[in-house]
């Protein structure tokens, strides 16, 4: 009953802040010079010769008609109150689309990626650092140093650049800018052919983000275990007759646990600002591209609706870590509702 309480409450916090993540998200984009009319004027004058002048007319028939020429706070009401009442993110000013079917297949194949690499990156970070605390100052654990180090030091779209240049001019590979190949994209049915073929696609995101993802939970696995099996509890669990693999999985690890899924939901979060920064690099169609040419088309309800959503994800993650968390260590929860009893 009291992990229930204790998630019921987290999920009552989720409601204020998300309410001030979009006051936040869409207060930053009106705050940007300029909007959608401006870029398309200044587009337009490029492109045919126009002064700004002779298009002003145009520019203010197009203003009124997207809604453009209200004051800030009502635009946000009416953008809120379509979310709320009927799940609409409004309409694409560039792509002439709705927003949530613009972003919708984006986003889960962002999110996919995410949560992959968020899995498995914490995964080898954990058992690298398991590895690393049982062999101090040895071999394996100066190379498992060196590995986060570079992982955490070595800009990602850095890494992306060189790999890119490998796929394009060194490899000469067909498998840049898109999820699948021709004859797979129309082929509804998902195939073992068809899951390889993905993977021929997105495996260089999955191993960058995989390896910037496994450096820090590394170093903070390897530190905390250290730290643990220095405890008296230790010693009296080995005095007792325990072996040493079995103390160590059974109460040193548990505990050298606590502060990596603590910190799942700020990994989940770097793992999609990671995905998004390489898919850029590499042109994979994910919201990182669809957030670049946005900004620069100055596409509003597109990135209010990327942030929001986004946000949203991130702030799942957290409460995800947070219910992880509760059911590793009671204390967690025992504290949570003592605090708000």
């Amino acid at each position: 009953m009291g992990i229930l309480i204790f998630m019921f409450q987290r999920i009552l916090a989720m409601i204020p802040l998300l309410i001030g993540i979009s006051i936040v998200a869409f207060g930053l984009i009106l705050a940007v010079p300029g909007d959608y009319v401006d870029a398309w004027v200044s587009q337009t004058s490029a492109q045919t010769g126009q002064s700004r002048a002779a298009l002003e007319p145009q520019a203010k028939l197009m203003r009124e008609r997207l809604g453009l020429d209200q004051p800030a706070h009502i635009q946000y009401w009416i953008w809120v109150k379509n979310i709320v009442l009927s799940g609409d993110f409004g309409d694409s000013f560039i792509h002439n689309r709705s927003v949530m079917e613009l972003v919708g297949l984006r986003f889960w194949r962002t999110l996919v990626l995410a949560i992959i690499t968020l899995v498995v990156g914490q995964l080898i970070g954990i058992l690298l650092g398991i590895y690393a605390a049982k062999n101090q100052y040895k071999l394996g654990d100066n190379l498992a140093t060196f590995f986060a180090f570079m992982g955490i030091m070595v800009p990602k779209f850095i890494v992306s650049l060189i790999l890119l240049y490998f796929l394009a001019f060194v490899w000469h590979s067909p498998y840049i800018g898109s999820f699948y190949s021709p004859q797979f994209i129309l082929q509804e049915r998902y195939t073992l052919a068809k899951a390889w073929d993905w993977f021929l696609h997105v495996w260089p995101v999955l191993f960058i983000s995989i390896w910037a993802g496994q450096a820090y939970t590394l170093r903070i696995m390897r530190g905390n275990l250290l730290d643990v099996m220095n405890m008296q509890y230790i010693e009296t669990a080995k005095a007792k007759g325990l072996s040493s693999n079995r103390t160590l999985w059974r109460h040193a690890v548990p505990n050298a646990l606590h502060p990596i899924i603590m910190n799942m939901g700020g990994r989940f979060d770097y793992m999609i600002k990671g995905e998004i920064e390489i898919a850029i690099v590499l042109g994979l169609p994910t919201i990182g591209p669809l957030i670049l040419s946005s900004v620069a088309g100055r596409d509003m309800y597109v990135m209010s609706a990327i942030f929001l959503i986004v946000a949203f994800a991130i702030v799942v993650g957290n409460l995800v870590a947070d219910f992880l968390l509760a059911l590793l260590d009671p204390r967690v929860r025992q504290v949570s509702l003592a605090g708000n009893s």
